[in-house]
Order: structure tokens, then sequence, then C-alpha cells
């Protein structure tokens, strides 16, 4: 007889809205998770796709979803190739496996990278049916075309169906990539116009499995008292309290991470219980003795002074054009200032979660995670067997931001079901989550221009310091590397002397990436500078941006000595197009009715448009500021170039997310350090914007991509935010905001 488990909160809410009782789960596990199903299919010409002689067609899915909807939009592309019926299209999670290719759904890069992929599979397996079709008819396969689940003879109107053609097209040989037939843009019926997401029904019923949701017969759940100082050491400990807990079964020493950190897990004493409040107290009840280490100096208050006398000093030079230092010499008006952005936390809305189990030298994990391969790699390097042995099933996610795909939560339950021979349950609280974060790097930057008579920059130099994501991973890293090309060397402006730099910076906690990475604070800097130099000139902002801009034209940034990385991208595919840059600046001032904004004392526009992750956005945000200096953000538009749109209303909604999660970093989002410590624990002290505080509309301007490619959607709708409402502030009140976030500034 199986024991009765305490519902989840999704049973909870489940009870009251339907039966009106609770109800008790046994547990779950995803109904997806491996490729398992395709393989069982009677036609399955690839990993990605399968078709039953019943019709119901399989499709595979190997990034993961946790909002954006990609979990959907992937198949969807090879079901429209496919001329599947969507209604009768079931998706699959994949296990991680390398025969996927990459599964970090990161970067904005899954529609990008296997668009193309996606359609190349859909047509491949089409053209088997046509071909099957075709054998069994005896006419040419040229003749034969396949839609809505249907295989149609065209000159006949004789119709075969997908099931009943499935066992014949599964003899056909696989196609060359050259025999196939994309369908053109007027044939696509999911392609550029989306369909509901998959999970939508699980979701709002709260049948959706996430990681917190996780459940395996016989698992014990853990709470980790981890070092509070990054590189902390346990001296000893006291754990006779923690095990006079109900519930509490015994503690287990993790050992420490020894730098580079990577995704290793941070090591401490974990208390193993029955149940997770009961870990929980009991981990609070440990007495621990530290020693803690050489970051136990670090003080984000002092840092920050380190930061801005770094990049108040020439730096290694990253970027360099022209003669900067005679056109200063020369120019009729210099304008310099500083900018500062503090360290920011993801604070997905669930936190890492994870459940590993251990036996006979292989682990099964049920994770929320966005990389799959990353655990597999990280969990078999924690237990010293191969990544093979890695069995990683990919749930739900409740938000990543960027922070699952670091696996050492994932690490953490691995370790411990192989120390306790038990399937293990690791679910961070949200002080875990806070505290023990992949941070966001904080950053100092300088900016000085010299004018012409007209107010036109002639000279332009930027520095940037921040603690680099690869002293991660890497401990002697303290330079930028790839992440200067985030926004920094990228800088589009059409001035003849340019010179950009960089600094060192010391971590002093593991530093990750976040949803748009540097661009953030190189976006806010170089944003907010440049609307400075517009009303230095007594030019509306606008105007003066796209007079600093240029004319159309493709920035070729290795005639400037720049190492610039392009999101992985060849320019010859995806250029530095400020054309594209000068339309969405254009149509965002246009749909917002920029010309005929008037600002008053309290009320104003601002803007900012910038790059990244190879898209395109411009934003126009208004703002308005009561005499009691409380900020209110009634509308925010922004004008969007990511290429060839696949799923309309799914990027859509990423932007209007991104403008929600722009405004809280722009108002709100600090972390701070003392003694080593992370000083915030929760939303108390973490605060993320609410429903007043939030933009009250967000208007997403969709440009035509054509045939352009399709570029990144989850991310790039951050960075132009902060800078805007900066910009619409100062129009306002007359208070330039320098340093993030808005909060520490008195705007009446």
């Amino acid at each position: 007889m199986k024991r009765l488990e305490l519902a989840t909160r999704r049973d909870f809410l489940g009870g009251i809205f339907s039966a009106g009782a609770l109800v008790f789960a046994v547990g779950a596990l995803p109904k997806e998770g491996s490729a398992r199903d395709v393989a069982k299919t009677a036609f399955n010409p690839n990993i990605w796709v399968g078709i039953d002689t019943d019709g119901a067609v399989t499709i595979v899915t190997h990034r993961s979803e946790m909002g954006t909807g990609i979990r959907t939009s992937l198949p969807m592309v090879v079901a429209d190739e496919l001329g599947a019926d969507w209604s009768r299209v079931r998706v699959e999670q994949a296990l991680g496996s390398d025969i996927y290719g990459s599964q970090d759904t990161d970067g904005s890069q899954s529609i990008r990278d296997f668009y193309d992929i996606m359609r190349q599979t859909g047509a491949s397996a089409r053209l088997m049916l046509e071909r099957a079709a075709a054998a069994q008819w005896n006419v040419p396969a040229a003749e034969c075309k396949g839609d809505d689940h249907f295989v149609t003879h065209t000159p006949s109107g004789k119709k075969l169906a997908y099931g009943e053609l499935a066992a014949s097209a599964a003899k056909q040989a696989l196609p060359r990539k050259e025999e196939l037939r994309l369908k053109t843009a007027a044939e696509f019926k999911y392609i550029g116009k989306g369909v509901p997401s998959v999970d939508l029904k699980d979701i709002v019923r709260g049948h959706a499995i996430y990681g917190f949701d996780a459940h395996v017969p016989g698992m014990v759940y853990a709470s980790i008292e981890r070092p509070p100082v990054l590189g902390g050491k346990l001296k000893g400990f006291d754990d006779s309290a923690a095990k006079k807990v109900a519930g509490v079964e015994q503690t287990v020493l993790l050992d420490g991470a020894q730098p580079p950190y990577g995704f290793q897990a941070l090591g401490g004493v974990a208390v193993i219980a029955d149940n997770t409040w009961a870990a929980s107290q009991g981990r609070k009840k440990l007495k621990i003795e530290w020693e803690f280490g050489p970051h136990a100096i670090y003080d984000s208050s002092s840092y920050k002074k380190t930061l801005l006398e770094t990049v108040g000093k020439p730096q290694q030079v990253v970027r360099s054009t022209g003669d900067v230092d005679t056109a200063f010499a020369n120019a009729s008006k210099v304008v310099e200032a500083s900018y500062y952005t503090p360290l920011l936390a993801h604070t997905p809305m669930e936190p890492p979660a994870a459940v590993a189990e251990f036996k006979d030298g292989k682990v099964e994990v049920w994770a929320a995670t966005q990389n799959p391969q990353a655990v597999q790699e990280t969990v078999a390097k924690a237990l010293g067997i191969k990544p093979v042995d890695v069995i990683c099933h990919v749930t739900l996610l409740g938000g990543g931001f960027g922070r699952k795909s670091k696996p050492d939560y994932v690490a953490e339950a691995a370790l411990l079901s192989k120390k306790v021979g038990k399937p293990v349950k690791i679910s961070w609280t949200r002080e875990e989550d806070i505290r023990f974060d992949y941070f966001h790097a904080t950053s100092a930057m300088y900016f000085k221009a010299g004018l012409d008579a007209g107010g036109k920059p002639q000279a332009w130099l930027q520095r940037t310091v921040f603690p680099p994501i690869d002293s991660t991973f890497d401990a002697s890293a303290r330079y930028g590397g790839s992440e200067l090309s985030l926004g920094f060397l990228d800088m589009p402006f059409d001035i003849a002397n340019i010179r950009a730099e960089n600094g060192p910076a010391e971590p002093h906690l593991r530093i990750g990436w976040l949803r748009s990475v540097s661009n953030i604070y190189h976006a806010f800097g170089i944003q907010s500078f440049i609307d400075e130099l517009a009303h230095a000139a007594g030019k509306d902002p606008v105007e003066y941006w796209l007079a600093t801009l240029g004319e159309p034209r493709k920035l070729d940034l290795s005639t400037q000595e720049a190492k610039y990385e392009n999101y992985g991208k060849p320019l010859a595919d995806y250029p530095l197009d400020t054309g594209r840059l000068r339309r969405v600046a254009e149509t965002a001032a246009e749909r917002s009715g920029w010309a005929n904004k008037r600002s008053a004392r309290g009320h104003a526009w601002g803007f900012a448009a910038h790059r990244s992750f190879l898209t395109y956005v411009a934003a126009v945000v208004e703002v308005e500021v009561d005499q009691n200096g409380k900020l209110r953000i009634p509308n925010v538009h922004l004008a969007v170039d990511c290429g060839n749109v696949i799923h309309p209303d799914r990027v859509i909604a990423q932007f209007e997310g991104a403008a929600v999660m722009g405004a809280t970093i722009a108002m709100m989002g600090e972390i701070t350090a003392a003694d080593g410590r992370v000083v915030q624990s929760n939303f108390n002290n973490y605060p993320v914007a609410r429903i007043n505080e939030a933009p009250y509309h967000t208007h997403v301007h969709l440009i035509d991509g054509g045939d352009t490619l399709p570029t990144g959607a989850g991310e790039p709708g951050v960075p132009p935010i902060a800078p805007a409402i900066c910009n619409a502030i100062f129009a306002a009140t007359g208070k330039r905001i320098r340093e993030l976030p808005v909060k520490k500034t008195k705007l009446a």
C-alpha cells in the first residue's frame, strides 16, 4: 500500500476550484521525458519525429520550456513542414543526450540554431510519405502532396492518410537534403501564425510537472547549510539538535567546492529527512563553525569604489579607430560621465529543484534544468562516472533566466543520493536561491565625448569594468573577454574617433549569465550617455540619436582592432546592420507618437535602442513622477526586428515580460554584500515590480522580417528598458540617473 503524501500546491488549488475538496497525491513524474515513444512508432525516419499507424504524430523537443513557448515553437515548425494536423501532434521532451546537438536553452538561440533543422526534419518525413503513396498508386512522386495529415494525388484527388502510409514510408530511403522541397511562406499554416502552447491545459489546470513536483518512490528530502562565504571551509559542527527534529534521519557532509567553482556543489552539511519541512527545520538547528577564507573581505560598497577608480583610469584598449586624443583636444565641448550598476540575482518564480537516484553505478535525475547535457557532465564529474551513465529527465521550469543552466543543485542531489543510498530531492528556498546564486555582474562604466560646435560627437571614449563570467570557470580571469561583445564593442554610432577600453575586476562571488547578460549594463551606460549628449547639444533625443547613428551601413569591427564574436554567428549572415537599428528607432518613435510628445514637470518620455542576440529593439517609455517622488510607468513601446517571426504571440509575450523585468532591474534590482555574505534574502529586500509598479501598457510592434533569418526573442527586450526609463526620468525631473537602481535617487 502506497503512503499518501501531502498535497502539492496545485492539488490544493485544484481542489478549491474544482471539486471543493483537497486531493491527496501519491506523487508525480513528468509524463514526457525520453525519445523512447518516437522509437516505438511505425515510421520514425529521424530522432525528431515519429508517426504511428493510427496517424498519431510524436515530435521530440530537445530544448527546455520555461515560459518562452519553445516546447511548442520548435515542434510547430516540424509539423508545418510535415503537413501534420496539429491536433494530432504529441510533443515529447528529450532526455539529455549529445545526439540532439546543443540542448542548452540559453542565449536566445533555439530558433536561430534549429529552425532550418526542424524544417528539414518535417520536409524529409513528408517526402518519404509522398514517395510511399506514389509507390502504392504507381504514380510519380512529384504528383503527390502531403498536407493536413493526408497525401493527395493531385491529378486524381485520391488520398491516403499519414497513418495508412506509416509502415510503407518507413521502408523508403532517407532523402538527401537537396531533394527536399521546403514550403513557401504562403503555404505555412503554423509558422508565422502560431498555435496554442502544448502545455497550456496542464498548466492552467495545475497538472503540469515542474522540478518542485518531481517525486519518486522512497525518496528522502535534503536541506543544505552551505558556506556563507564563497570558498569557506567547514571547521566543525554539532548536529545533535538537528537530529532531534521529528522526521530528520541523518546528516551528511558534502565536500567544499574548489576554485574554479564552475557548476560544483558548494558543499556543507546536509540534513536528510522524510519531508522538506523537517529537513529545513533541522538545518536551522545545526551549529557550524566555518573558516571563511579570503572572500570574507568582500564588501559591495568598497568594491564599488574600486571599480569606479579603475574605470576612471586608462585601461586595456579593445577597440580603436581614428585619433581620439587629438579629437578631444580640438573639441568645442567635452562631456564626461561615470555609470554604475549593481549585482543582480535571477530569482525565477521556481527556485532550483531536482531529484536524483544513484543505483548500480548510474544515476537518474529529474530536474528543472535549461541544460540537461551540462547536468550529465557535472553530475558525472562529481560522482566519478561517465556522462552516458547520467540519465537526465527535463521537467517544466518555473522560469530560468539563465540560472537553471548551472546544475550545481542537481550535483547536490546526486552526491547525496550516492551517500545515503536512496533517491534524494533537493528544493532550494528563496533565501538559498538569492544568497547562493550565480550573480549578474556589477559594472562601472566611464564615457567621454568631444562635441563639435554643432553638438555632434567627434570623439568617443568608453570604458567598462566588471567581474567576468569567465572567473567562474577560470580562477585567474579578470578581464571581460567574450562579454565585451555584448553591447560594448558593437557601440553603433558613426563617430570618426572611437576608443573602447576594459579594465580588470576581482571576483568574490560566482558570476553567471542572466537574461541579456552584459547588454544590461552596457546598454544602460551607452544609451544614457547619448541622451546626455543630446541634452547638452540642445537637441531632441531621438533626432540626435539618429543623426549620431549615421547613414545605414554594415559595421566592420575587424578594422577597428576589435575581437567581436557576434553571438557565435558569421557576420555575413547576421551583419551589424545600422539600417535595421535605425528602422526600429524610427518605428518606436512613430508608433509612440514621439514627435507630438511634450515633456512637462513630472511627466515625460525617454528613448533607447540596442542590438543584442542579433535582434534590433527600440524602446520609448512614458513615466510619471508625482510630488512625492513616486514613479509610475503608464506606457512602454517596443519596436522589434527579430527577423522572420516564427510564433508571433510568443515573441510578443517575451517582450512584454522583458519590459517588466527591465523595469524591475531599473527601479529596484540590487544585490549587496558585507563580510563576504549576500545581504538580501527574499523579496522583502530584493523586490520585483508589483502590478502597480510594472509598466501599465506594453505595446510591442513587430517589424516584418520578410525572408531575413530568425534571431533571438527571449533576451533582447531587456537592455533598452532601463536607459529609456532613466532618460524619461531626466526629462521629467531634471535628475540624471547614473547609478542603478533608481530607488537610490530621490526623485522629488
